[in-house]
């Protein structure tokens, strides 16, 4: 009984013990004593000094015993033991103790958040191609969500539209109506309040399944995170429409927002988004059972990565395309025109400034990282092919093939038929869908033991 009570307060967190001094042992908290022991208190002291002569050598021992790295001692096991149930803590999606209905719960939920992702960056797409965006000159988060509802209201927005430079520059010359005003309008709005209804969606869940105690110390941080990229977004959103409500110094600058800050904005959701799919995988899909050793696992894990950094670097390339304009400067392939490399691509000065800035490099660097993104994935998809992968992880890697061929065909495609709105609009959402398989495949093969 005594041997265990001194372990009980060695060891118990919410108990104060001094275990060294320069005179010895000192005990300074007895409640340990007074539930474990059931003695009289001064007889326990008395005693206590006794025995702490003999114990505090076997600590000694027992120290030097781990730094002669001997692994079996009993302190050792403890701080194995502790070290495993940190990272246990930190790497599950939820508290053990958690019921596999919350599980589920939360699962669908993150779900839910990442399919609305996917349609924010969708109709953010489809927003940008029928030149909706410029269309509301200012930003409410609350006034904003009504729209104008009577003939006054409609005149007096669209005369506000009609003091930026893209009525000036652009539609005007057009011959906009009312109605063709409304229509781009109302896109606009559209996107703005599914951002609203994202952050609805996603802080009110939260806030329950906190309060319930279904985040552990590994996810808190995770929804913490979700939220502040929510919240960036739009914010960030807003700063993009900003630039293309500003009077353009060049002579032949177009109204449009900042290729910068549209590659920020749909970087940032792509980020959103595959944080909260990953999420997703780690609530919903259950591991499964690996009969054989797998092979070239690390070489796989590399091509894998390899491939979803690939996925975003052609992304944020694409996105660089649509700010600029850039898909309808060249519209033939695999040649630009009658060169592979043509003779514009570095007109601009300083040089590095055709990077971002000049259509021309643009999309030139866009066609061929989308190719180096695809011998990227042929090249996962053949070194698989000698691997005895699980059935799921396998199911993955053919499915990342398939739509990368897909995504590329839709890319070539929205190029030969000059950006119609519908191959540009599921070109972009093929990006999304490839990375989304990209995901699983990684996710696949980290439950894969090693």
């Amino acid at each position: 009984m005594f041997s265990r009570c001194i372990s009980r307060c060695l060891f118990d967190s919410k108990t104060s013990f001094t275990c060294l001094s320069k005179t010895g042992f000192k005990l300074n908290n007895t409640s340990c004593m007074k539930s474990a022991c059931h003695r009289d208190i001064n007889t326990y002291k008395s005693n206590l000094k006794r025995s702490l002569i003999p114990f505090s050598s076997q600590v000694v021992r027992n120290f030097s015993a781990v730094s002669r790295k001997a692994p079996q001692t009993w302190l050792t096991q403890r701080l194995v033991t502790s070290l495993k149930t940190f990272r246990q803590s930190t790497t599950q999606a939820v508290p053990s103790g958690t019921s596999e209905h919350a599980q589920k719960m939360v699962g669908r939920w993150l779900l839910l958040c990442s399919g609305m992702t996917f349609g924010a960056v969708v109709l953010g797409g489809i927003t940008r191609l029928t030149e909706s965006g410029l269309s509301m000159v200012s930003w409410h988060l609350i006034k904003d969500m009504k729209p104008p509802t009577s003939q006054a209201q409609w005149q007096a927005e669209f005369e506000r539209y009609q003091s930026f430079p893209e009525w000036q520059y652009l539609n005007k010359g057009r011959g906009m109506t009312l109605t063709q005003f409304k229509q781009i309008f109302y896109m606009e709005w559209l996107h703005r309040m599914w951002g609203r209804a994202i952050g609805l969606v996603f802080a009110l869940p939260a806030a329950y399944f906190w309060h319930k105690g279904w985040f552990n110390k590994g996810m808190k941080p995770r929804v913490i995170v979700f939220g502040g990229l929510i919240l960036f977004q739009g914010l960030l959103g807003w700063y993009m429409v900003k630039s293309g409500l500003e009077e353009k110094t060049g002579p032949s600058d177009v109204p449009r927002v900042s290729q910068y800050r549209l590659a920020s904005h749909l970087g940032s959701a792509f980020v959103l988004y595959s944080l909260l799919f990953w999420s997703t995988l780690n609530h919903l899909v259950k591991d499964q059972k690996v009969t054989q050793k797998v092979t070239n696992l690390r070489t796989l894990k590399i091509l894998g990565h390899s491939s979803k950094a690939m996925i975003f670097v052609t992304t944020i390339a694409g996105a660089f395309v649509a700010g600029l304009d850039a898909g309808l400067v060249y519209n033939s392939w695999p040649k630009m025109g009658d060169r592979w490399i043509p003779q514009d691509i570095a007109t601009f000065e300083p040089k590095w400034k055709n990077i971002t800035e000049n259509p021309t490099t643009v999309q030139f660097n866009h066609r061929h990282l989308g190719e180096i993104t695809l011998l990227t994935i042929a090249a996962l998809w053949v070194v698989s092919r000698k691997v005895n992968l699980p059935s799921r992880a396998r199911l993955a890697v053919n499915c990342m093939l398939g739509m990368s061929l897909i995504q590329g065909a839709l890319g070539v495609t929205t190029l030969l038929t000059y950006v119609p709105v519908s191959v540009a609009a599921s070109h972009q959402a093929g990006s999304l869908i490839l990375m989304s398989y990209a995901l699983w495949f990684t996710n696949e093969l980290k439950r894969i033991p090693k």
